[in-house]
């Protein structure tokens, strides 16, 4: 077995998240779509969790690649803003993606490191929000929970009910808040 099907099996369940959602992401139709028998993906994932942390890595790959082309040298209240309107695009571009890499049964115990490839991101964020202020990790962390809610709330359709169905008018509530906070 090769480190190419290995691949191949995580490039079908990318595909599938995508096309389909989580719901799609079955050991035997990953192992369809990447074209092998139902059993050859327990080869190199010994477990449905341990195949679904490998296609979350991707999405965590992903995030990072376009976390990473932002320009975050200005303000900090810029930078929060591009960060937090990448964070809701993602959200809304690749939704099965976004909800695959925050489950949480994916995020600890596996082998693809996905706690530890959110850690630079969180970085950014918690950079953002001023590492030096007192209690900084836990107002990135809160922000981060706003920004996830935000997200979650306009993937429901269900912003209406605090007077917009638009997620940026919030994001920007949210980044004021904890900038004068």
């Amino acid at each position: 077995m090769s480190d190419d099907l290995r691949a191949r099996l995580v490039a079908a369940g990318a595909e599938l998240v995508a096309e389909r959602g989580t719901g799609a992401l079955s050991l035997r139709e990953i192992a369809r779509r990447a074209g092998v028998s139902h059993g050859a993906p327990r080869r190199w994932f010994p477990t449905h969790r341990d195949l679904l942390a490998a296609v979350a890595r991707v999405g965590y790959d992903r995030f990072s690649t376009r976390v990473a082309a932002l320009d975050l040298r200005g303000e900090p209240r810029d930078g929060l803003l591009a960060l937090g309107r990448l964070y809701l695009d993602f959200a809304r571009t690749e939704r099965g993606m976004f909800e695959l890499m925050f489950r949480h049964e994916l995020l600890s115990g596996n082998r693809e490191g996905l706690r530890e490839a959110s850690k630079p991101l969180f970085a950014v964020l918690a950079g953002l929000l001023g590492p030096d202020r007192p209690g900084a990790l836990a107002a990135a962390g809160a922000f981060w929970a706003n920004l996830h809610g935000i997200a979650q709330l306009s993937l429901w359709g269900s912003l209406e009910v605090v007077g917009t169905d638009d997620a940026d008018v919030l994001l920007r509530t949210a980044v004021d808040a904890y900038l004068e906070a």
